[in-house]
């Protein structure tokens, strides 16, 4: 772990984490890669039972808030999760790949042997106002990136949960 960074689990709080792509490829550019994502995502934390507040996925990376799961930590969780996309995007690919000449990356292709960086970013989050805050910055993240004009034309968010008066690819738990 790099010097300095501490990660503070069983208090209780959300967590909020970034997690980029190997390199910061565009990894999860497909519509595809990032539809399974998100069906990863909502097994994960079925398993898990850890409540998921918001998520954002963009082509290099994804941001989560996240609660602990019981019994375990968000690094447990990203573990899972990493590991299963990266698997099941490969495998995906690899049979693509065979029924046809192979690709460059930036059009479908077979992605670099490490699928996501190592390491991810935690930031505890224990007030309401810090929550509304994350949420508010995961959501404007595809407009800041320039992938869409607006956070509601952008599917692989929770912005419709909290905004958009729909429920989105994923349920969210609302705190009520």
């Amino acid at each position: 772990m790099p010097a300095g960074l501490k990660r503070y689990f069983g208090k209780g709080h959300l967590h909020f984490l970034t997690f980029s792509c190997y390199q910061r490829l565009p990894l999860l550019k497909s519509a595809r890669a990032r539809d399974l994502f998100v069906r990863e995502l909502a097994r994960v934390r079925d398993e898990m039972r850890f409540h998921l507040f918001g998520y954002v996925v963009i082509p290099e990376h994804v941001h989560l808030l996240i609660s602990e799961p019981p019994g375990s930590s968000p690094s447990a969780i990203l573990q899972k999760l990493k590991r299963r996309v990266a698997f099941r995007l490969r495998k995906q690919t690899r049979r693509a790949n065979t029924r046809q000449m192979r690709l460059p990356i930036e059009d479908g292709g077979e992605p670099p042997r490490a699928f996501w960086q190592a390491r991810f970013y935690d930031f505890n989050v224990y007030t309401r106002g810090k929550q509304t805050e994350k949420l508010n910055y995961m959501h404007a993240n595809p407009v800041n990136r320039g992938l869409v004009s607006h956070p509601k034309d952008w599917a692989w968010s929770s912005w419709k949960c909290y905004w958009g008066g729909g429920e989105g690819l994923i349920s969210m738990d609302v705190e009520e």
